[in-house]
């Protein structure tokens, strides 16, 4: 258990995580992030799945949460290991994300707790922005060339 209580900061084993890359007119949903890891960076909406909840469940659930915004999801984008470790080489953060690809259905914009700004971009746009690894990834998966 972390410092904070939230479990997230050297968890005792991985957490399962959800991305959702929502395009609506040629432009992708992106978040700036309130909290570790990536605070201040912009990434694409997300969280932890629940027990009982299914993956792509999780997604439609963390994107409502997060900006108000109702989603389908289409397919899976990616699945990937995310592991930060500290100076001593402990993992600080380790993640098993799933990032899918989805399309707004409904919903009206709103910020929560988790995010302090939401904007919709092209992708052209959105490999100029301080991204972060997580959604980088997601997005070079999904357009296929890097971002870097």
């Amino acid at each position: 258990m972390s410092e904070n209580g939230s479990g997230r900061e050297y968890p005792e084993r991985p957490l399962v995580g959800v991305g959702v890359v929502a395009i609506q007119d040629g432009k992708i949903l992106l978040v700036r992030r309130a909290f570790e890891p990536g605070a201040g960076k912009w990434s694409i909406p997300g969280g932890l799945v629940e027990v009982g909840e299914k993956l792509s469940d999780a997604g439609v659930r963390e994107t409502e949460e997060e900006t108000g915004i109702r989603v389908q999801v289409l397919e899976l984008i990616n699945a990937f290991d995310m592991i930060d470790l500290d100076t001593k080489g402990n993992a600080k953060y380790h993640y098993v994300l799933v990032d899918f690809l989805a399309r707004p259905v409904g919903g009206e914009e709103r910020l929560s707790k988790e995010i302090t700004d939401l904007k919709w971009v092209p992708y052209e746009s959105a490999k100029d922005m301080d991204l972060t690894n997580t959604a980088r990834k997601a997005l070079s998966e999904l357009f296929g060339a890097s971002i870097t």
